[in-house]
């Protein structure tokens, strides 16, 4: 295949990537806590001959390379919605989350909810995680239950538990997991919050600029369909060559 073609394709690789990841982004424009997810490229210089890059300056192939993806660490705006449930966090920390495999992960998103057990949960019937990774209990006849900006969680009876709420020294190392989650990777470890306080009766939304994603996907399809031209006059001009050297 020609080095013209290949390069064209890694470039096409990488646009359906990025539209994927707008694509999500926008999907997600209204999901609470949501934090919208960019894709780095880079370039990927490629001797074809097999040589080294100081023998083959004058060959070397550029290829796109897709290097990871980023969040964006703005928060979104808060609301109140006065729902004493409801949970925002004002700060760059993370709540603790149980995962259906028993890993604890973290979120932002704090709109959570009471199961049929009394377990706290968030909307996909996951515990929210106290200070210590287990679960926490609000009983049956609670009637006023208050949380608050530290965290601790209590009722007209007294204290039952303190949410989960760390903080990370680098949030670009946090994997997003799916269902508004991430992972924190091994070796990487969430530290008590310090900076950050948590807001009963209020929401935080996704930090996603609906306008900017729209434009991304808008230039990314065309970018994708000028380099389909690229490949299609490409394909032809090699298939007159062969022609013309098959006389046929």
């Amino acid at each position: 295949m020609e080095n013209s073609i290949y390069l064209a394709l890694s470039r096409q690789v990488a646009l359906r990537t990025n539209m994927d990841m707008v694509a999500n982004n926008i999907a997600n424009m209204n999901t609470p806590g949501y934090r919208s997810q960019h894709l780095m490229f880079d370039e990927y210089l490629s001797d074809p001959r097999g040589q080294t890059v100081d023998k083959a300056a004058d060959d070397e192939l550029s290829f796109v390379y897709n290097r990871g993806q980023y969040a964006n660490t703005q928060p979104g705006t808060q609301s109140f919605t006065g729902n004493p449930l409801d949970m925002a966090l004002a700060g760059p920390g993370f709540f603790g989350v149980q995962a259906p495999n028993g890993e604890v992960m973290y979120t932002r998103a704090g709109q959570f909810q009471i199961d049929a057990s009394g377990i706290l949960t968030d909307p996909s019937g996951n515990p929210v995680a106290d200070q210590g990774g287990g679960q926490i209990i609000i009983p049956p006849e609670s009637k006023d239950i208050s949380i608050d900006e530290f965290g601790n969680v209590s009722n007209q009876d007294g204290a039952l538990g303190s949410l989960m709420v760390v903080e990370f020294e680098n949030q670009q190392m946090l994997e997003p997991h799916g269902n508004n989650m991430y992972r924190a990777p091994d070796g990487v470890a969430g530290t008590p919050a310090e900076n950050t306080r948590v807001k009963q009766g209020q929401l935080e939304s996704s930090n996603v600029q609906p306008i900017l994603e729209i434009t991304e996907m808008m230039e990314t399809l065309r970018s994708y369909q000028s380099t389909q031209q690229i490949l299609s006059t490409e394909n032809d001009r090699l298939r007159s060559a062969i022609q013309k050297l098959t006389g046929q």
